[in-house]
């Protein structure tokens, strides 16, 4: 019918099931799928925090620690805790939709983030170079050497080749439901997203489930997405505009 951003290929773990049928829309997105409020709050107040225990650590420096040292030495802290925390409150999800006449298809993914891994070993490098440039000067450079860029580098491989660590950032989903699934449609008022209420049989869990899926839409195509769908549906299910809560967790 038309088509919605698609600046993202769908990954060779997931593949349509009803790729042989005709689409009815489609369209790729990234978003946060979780609860916003809440990521921000903790955000917010880990920022407040990290910046008073860099502050502490300027503060204290290690003996015969220069002025410039301690400075450099706080500002790796703050930006390495601040990355870290960030990369989990604030980390991204992409979606992919394709809607046929037998349903709606939903692909999820979540890569392993390899810029950040870039990014520390460039700050590893800089720094270091620049704690050893500095040491022939003052020789108390050498400690903030190894505080400084020793941490970047501590976390870099902590990060790059720890196994958990990876498969907690990196995710495949491939969600299928038919249209006759679905028992409620909703336009979130607080989010651009459409809410989809369904209860069908769960092959992984073997049981009934009831639940919602989070349609992700692009600014201001909401509306158009929903008046989509609609005609799809079973006669009698309710249409609406509410406060959609998105879960803390897709999973």
């Amino acid at each position: 019918m038309f088509k919605l951003n698609n600046d993202l290929e769908l990954p060779p773990q997931l593949k349509w099931k009803f790729s042989h049928e005709p689409e009815l829309l489609g369209w790729t997105i990234r978003a946060r799928n979780y609860n916003t409020f809440v990521a921000n709050c903790m955000f917010a107040f880990m920022f407040v925090l990290i910046a008073i225990v860099s502050y502490s650590v300027y503060l204290n420096p290690a003996p015969g620690e220069g002025v410039l040292t301690r400075v450099i030495v706080s500002l790796c802290f703050f930006l390495i805790i601040t990355l870290t925390i960030s990369s989990m409150t604030h980390q991204r999800m992409k979606f992919a939709y394709r809607f046929t006449p037998s349903g709606v298809e939903c692909c999820e993914w979540k890569d392993f983030p390899e810029w950040v891994l870039t990014f520390l070993k460039w700050i590893a490098g800089i720094t270091a170079i620049f704690f050893v440039f500095m040491a022939t000067i003052d020789p108390s450079f050498l400690l903030g050497a190894l505080i400084g860029p020793g941490g970047i580098g501590l976390t870099y491989l902590s990060m790059a080749y720890s196994k958990s660590y990876r498969e907690m950032q990196t995710q495949y989903h491939h969600l299928i439901y038919e249209w006759k699934d679905f028992t409620q449609l909703a336009i979130a008022t607080n989010r651009e997203v459409v809410d989809l209420k369904f209860t069908h049989f769960d092959q992984r869990l073997g049981r009934v489930v009831s639940w919602s899926l989070n349609i992700f839409c692009k600014r201001k195509q909401k509306e158009k997405v929903a008046e989509i769908i609609r005609p799809f549906l079973s006669p009698g299910v309710p249409f609406i505009k509410a406060k959609v809560n998105v879960p803390l967790s897709t999973d």
